[in-house]
């Protein structure tokens, strides 16, 4: 009858300790990573579960229920959990024709606009606002762009700013060569762009989300793909509430059907 537990073995100080693996019911992870980010794996249960049964064994965590109380308490494994299940797979320029509607809002903008940018996954969405603003002869000194994501492995890569071929292939060979500079197969780009752009680590459902601030334009595209009806509709309402003016409308991307 509980022929899929395995022992496991640890001996402290000469005395052994035998564990009993178990990696059998991964719904309490799955409501909880719900719970706490608003991204649903019920369509992909059992990758969720090859991926947490992955995530368990490298860190000789013996069970679902103990990564459950583990990831309570410890935030370090909790970030490393998340960081493990979520994807950042973007590119520059994407779905352009939105970014050069945002070029078209600034310019009758006469004053300093801050933009959100939720999510910011590796950086290609904010540099790219940042970029188009500055091809449009906007003074980088006159906007300010804030890019969250909950993946801290994605803002480190943000951060760094470092690319390959694939993320930069909507771009012409005029911005690349303005804005970045070639090293064998990636792409650096320019520390003058990198530093239009601020990075945070956040979750669009904690509480202090908010005190990130108020925002001219709202950027959040390719997020709510991930949730279910009613967590896109508490996100959509969120991040409106993040608007200084409830007339500019939030950017969603055309995969984010409501």
């Amino acid at each position: 009858m509980f022929s899929f537990l395995k022992k496991k073995e640890k001996v402290i100080e000469n005395t052994k300790i035998i564990y009993q693996e178990n990696y059998n019911d991964i719904e309490p992870i799955s409501k909880y990573f719900h719970n706490e980010t608003g991204i649903t794996f019920d369509k992909q249960i059992s990758i969720l579960k090859s991926k947490v049964t992955s995530f368990c064994k490298q860190r000789y965590i013996y069970s679902f229920s103990k990564l459950l109380e583990d990831i309570k308490v410890n935030q370090t494994l909790k970030q490393e959990l998340i960081d493990s299940l979520t994807t950042n797979e973007t590119f520059f320029y994407r779905e352009f024709k939105q970014i050069k509607e945002l070029v078209e809002l600034v310019k009758k903008t006469n004053r300093e606009i801050n933009i959100l940018c939720a999510p910011s996954s590796t950086g290609e969405e904010p540099y790219s606002i940042a970029i188009a603003l500055l091809e449009s002869a906007i003074s980088a000194s006159s906007f300010n762009i804030v890019g969250i994501d909950i993946n801290s492995d994605a803002i480190l890569k943000a951060q760094k700013a470092i690319y390959g071929e694939r993320n930069i292939r909507n771009l012409s060979d005029e911005i690349i060569s303005n804005y970045f500079t070639k090293d064998n197969n990636k792409y650096i780009l320019n520390q003058n762009i990198k530093s239009l752009v601020r990075f945070k680590i956040a979750n669009l459902f904690d509480n202090s989300f908010k005190d990130i601030g108020k925002f001219d334009f709202v950027f959040s595209r390719n997020m709510l793909i991930y949730f279910d009806k009613e967590t896109k509709l508490k996100a959509k309402s969120i991040l409106e509430s993040m608007r200084k003016n409830d007339n500019h409308k939030v950017f969603f991307g055309h995969a984010d059907l409501f």
